[in-house]
């Protein structure tokens, strides 16, 4: 059998190289949706596979991204990553992982990696500690796309969630509830905006609700495995009267919780629980853990279409932040009444 080449997918779905072409690149603007899936149907009858060697040397291209994530511990990231390969895949790109275990000299060692390995171009969670670093690339032109934390002072492709809203969503619950001296939890490090921002957004809510700044409860804890634990320990022994936590991470929540039981406290009679981020594990807790959800495998998509549609296009799109909204995932940690 014949090797099958783009002008044989081209011929038969009907189309030109050039759609062929654009579509295998994940650039849909100009495609109507009929003909992306007949073309992409004749593709996956012909099992077509471009030649990724001859097509690095037309375009001077290699077809691979990168993507450096700041913790891999954490199961938001496996959903975003989902996001990213499923568009990866319909696009012909491969997809180059790194973890930067928030560590700025590890971040810079992977891009310079990259860069070595000529990979097309980045989705990066910064750690938001090397700033020449990321202005320098921008100014080399070199695609780079941040997802979940926003960099200061740097124009830059950006794909967050709206934190502050799903702060003031996780404290109108816990105030419907009737929870009425609420803490919120949160790492170290307020220069990381997500954090940041979802304090921001619990102060609000408290305020804006009949609160005053003496009623506002901000516990810091440092990301060390087994120091929410035993902060939350000598929290609740210094403040008995604290009846709901707002934790800002998933991983801190697990802790939270540990500590809660150890100490005997039920949830949610004695202490209502609202976590960030919805997991796989959530609703198998005990109780089931009502939450704040991000959209992470959206934030993954959007984040490699606009990436791979950055590396080809020959007019490239103008940086903007693109912000995603968060829900709120009710369970039975706040009680059992429902609503915000």
């Amino acid at each position: 059998m014949n090797k099958v080449t783009i002008s044989d997918v081209a011929a038969k779905a009907g189309v030109s190289k050039t759609t062929v072409s654009r579509i295998l690149n994940g650039i849909y603007d100009h495609t109507k949706e009929e003909t992306r899936n007949r073309v992409l149907q004749v593709i996956k009858d012909f099992d077509y596979r471009p030649n990724a060697l001859a097509k690095g040397l037309k375009s001077s291209r290699t077809n691979v991204i990168g993507i450096v994530l700041s913790n891999l511990k954490n199961p938001f990231w496996s959903t975003v990553l989902e996001g990213v390969e499923d568009v990866c895949r319909d696009s012909g790109f491969n997809l180059m992982i790194c973890n930067s275990d928030e560590e700025p000299e590890m971040e810079e060692q992977y891009i310079r990696e990259f860069q070595t390995r000529r990979v097309d171009g980045i989705v990066i969670n910064p750690t938001v500690r090397n700033p020449i670093l990321y202005q320098k690339l921008l100014e080399q032109n070199y695609p780079l796309v941040a997802i979940n934390r926003r960099i200061p002072d740097i124009c830059i492709h950006n794909i967050v969630v709206d934190n502050r809203k799903g702060a003031s969503l996780a404290v109108h619950h816990l105030i419907h509830n009737g929870r009425k001296k609420i803490a919120v939890f949160v790492y170290k490090n307020l220069n990381v905006s997500t954090w940041q921002e979802r304090v921001e957004g619990y102060c609000s809510a408290m305020l804006e609700s009949g609160f005053t700044e003496e009623d506002l409860i901000i516990q810091e804890t440092d990301q060390l495995s087994g120091s929410t634990k035993e902060t939350t320990l000598k929290f609740l022994r210094d403040h008995p009267d604290v009846d709901a936590i707002f934790s800002t991470n998933n991983m801190m929540t697990l802790e939270v919780i540990e500590a809660i039981k150890e100490l005997k406290l039920q949830i949610p009679k004695d202490i209502a629980i609202v976590g960030y981020d919805e997991t796989i594990w959530s609703k198998h807790l005990d109780p089931p853990l009502t939450t704040i959800k991000q959209p992470s495998y959206e934030m993954g998509k959007i984040a490699a279409q606009l990436l791979i549609k950055t590396i080809v296009a020959k007019r490239k799109p103008k940086p903007g932040t693109i912000v995603l909204e968060p829900q709120l995932i009710i369970r039975n940690s706040c009680g059992s009444q429902i609503g915000k």
